[in-house]
C-alpha cells in the first residue's frame, strides 16, 4: 500500500512540474507595428492573432495600431516596434539617414496607389498636369509622387508650369470641395471615399502608379539590421512571419471573415462592414504572390526612386537594404505554401 501510495505521490509530483513548466515557459513577446489605423490592409496580421497562428508559434504579439501622427520607423527607432510594415521609399529613405531598416519580407506584391482626379477639371493625362494642384500624402508617403513629378520634369513648388502640392489629410475633401483637381488614393481605401462621396467613376481620371511605371513596393516587413545578428531575434521573426503568412493564405481564402475579424480589433468603432469587405477584396489582388522579397521588384523600386532628375528620394544605390535569411530561416528556400485556406 506505501509503495502504491509513494507511486502515485511521485505521479502526481510530476505531473504538477510540468505543470509549472508549461505555465512558467511564457510565450516570446514580439510587437508589429503597422502603418496605419486598424483595417483590412493589414488582415493577414489580425487573423494570425485572432486564429492562434502565433500563439502556435510560441509568440505573444502585440499589433500597435497606427495613424497620421505615427511614424513606424521612429517607434521601431525607440525601441516601440520589433518590426514594422512600411512602404520601401520611406524605409530606404529611413536607412539613407541612418536608420538602418531592412526588409524581410514582402507581403504586398503591387502598388495600390492612384492619383484621382477630377475630369471636371480638365485632367484627362499626366499632360494636363501642370498648373493644376495635386492633393499629396506626406509622412514618408509623399516619396513615390515626388519620383513621379521629377520623371514628368514637373517641379512640385507651385511655380508656372509645375504642379502646386496640397498637403493632403488622410481624407478625400479637397477633391470634394475642389480645393485640388486631384488626390492621393489607394485603390482599396479612399478611391471608394470619393465614390462614397459623391463623384461617379465617369466623372474622375484615375491615373495608377503601376500603370505610370512609377509604382514602389508598399506594406513590407521591416527589422533593424542590427538584429539580424542576433539568431534568438531571427528565430522569433521567422516564426512571425510563418504565422503571418499562413494568416494572410486564410484571409485570401476567407475574404469577407477576414474582414469581420478585422472589425473585431478596430477599438474606433470608425470602420464599417462594407467599407471592410471591399477593402479586403480588393487588398487580395495586391498580396497575390506576395511573400518572399523578389529582388527584380527590389531594383525596379531602387531605379525608379533613382531616376529622378532632380530632388530624387535616396541620393545612392542602397547597401544591406533586404534579405532573405529570416524567410528562409522560416519557409527554406520556398516562396510560399501553407494549408491554413480553410482552417
Amino acid at each position: 500500500m506505501m509503495k502504491i501510495c509513494k507511486s502515485m505521490l511521485a505521479a502526481i509530483c510530476s505531473i504538477m512540474l510540468m505543470a509549472v513548466s508549461f505555465t512558467t515557459q511564457a510565450d516570446d513577446k514580439f510587437t508589429l507595428q503597422i502603418k496605419w489605423v486598424t483595417q483590412a490592409q493589414f488582415a493577414g496580421y489580425y487573423v494570425a492573432l485572432d486564429k492562434g497562428f502565433y500563439k502556435d508559434e510560441g509568440l505573444d504579439v502585440t499589433i500597435k495600431a497606427g495613424g497620421p501622427d505615427i511614424a513606424p520607423p521612429q517607434v521601431i527607432a525607440g525601441g516601440g516596434a520589433d518590426i514594422l510594415i512600411e512602404w520601401m521609399p520611406a524605409a530606404l529613405a529611413s536607412r539613407e539617414k541612418g536608420l538602418n531598416l531592412v526588409n524581410i519580407a514582402q507581403p504586398f506584391k503591387r502598388s495600390g496607389m492612384m492619383l484621382t482626379c477630377r475630369k471636371d477639371s480638365g485632367i484627362n493625362s499626366p499632360a494636363d498636369f501642370p498648373n493644376k494642384t495635386l492633393g499629396v500624402w506626406f509622412y514618408g508617403n509623399e516619396y513615390p509622387f515626388l519620383s513621379w513629378m521629377s520623371k514628368l520634369g514637373l517641379a512640385t513648388d507651385g511655380s508656372d508650369g509645375g504642379v502646386t502640392v496640397l498637403k493632403q489629410g488622410f481624407n478625400v475633401d479637397p477633391i470634394l470641395q475642389k480645393q485640388a483637381d486631384c488626390v492621393s488614393t489607394m485603390t482599396y481605401n479612399e478611391y471608394w471615399q470619393v465614390i462614397d462621396g459623391g463623384l461617379s467613376a465617369d466623372e474622375l481620371s484615375v491615373f495608377s502608379y503601376e500603370d505610370q511605371g512609377v509604382s514602389t513596393l508598399e506594406d513590407g516587413l521591416y527589422v533593424l539590421e542590427e538584429n539580424l545578428s542576433d539568431p534568438a531575434f531571427v528565430d522569433k521573426a521567422a516564426r512571425f512571419l510563418r504565422a503571418s503568412m499562413k494568416g494572410w493564405e486564410w484571409a485570401t481564402n476567407n475574404s469577407d471573415a477576414a474582414a469581420d475579424i478585422v472589425l473585431e480589433y478596430d477599438m474606433t468603432g470608425a470602420q464599417t462592414e462594407k467599407h471592410q469587405r471591399r477593402m479586403m477584396g480588393e487588398i487580395n489582388k495586391l498580396t497575390a504572390n506576395g511573400g518572399k522579397l523578389n529582388v527584380d521588384d527590389y531594383q525596379r523600386t531602387v531605379d525608379t526612386l533613382l531616376g529622378s532628375d532632380s530632388d530624387p528620394v535616396i541620393n545612392k544605390e542602397p547597401v544591406g537594404a533586404w534579405t532573405h535569411k529570416v524567410w528562409d530561416a522560416a519557409f527554406g528556400c520556398l516562396l510560399y505554401t501553407s494549408d491554413a485556406a480553410d482552417e
